[in-house]
């Protein structure tokens, strides 16, 4: 039986050295560095406590994000500049 072809969320990627300081460096799936990404938000608290859908970008993520905050649904985008196929 041939191996299935991986998914966008489980194809291996290399993190840009801004997403690698949050999610480590080596090949990640998509899937995972999203996972590592929102652990990271969490630990530091950086959910905007009035409408937790809102991230408050600390400087590492700042770097990620270009801006001061994003939603949770704008993440991705953010992220995706900083994915490549390994």
């Amino acid at each position: 039986m041939a191996s299935k072809k991986p998914n966008a969320l489980q194809s291996p990627m290399i993190p840009s050295s801004e997403l690698a300081a949050i999610v480590g460096s080596g090949t990640i799936p998509r899937g995972e560095a999203v996972k590592r990404v929102w652990d990271y938000i969490k630990a530091h608290n950086l959910q905007d406590p009035g409408d937790r859908r809102r991230i408050l970008a600390d400087a590492k993520l700042k770097k990620v994000f270009g801006q001061d905050s994003c939603t949770m649904f704008e993440m991705n985008r953010h992220l995706a500049r900083h994915l490549r196929p390994a």
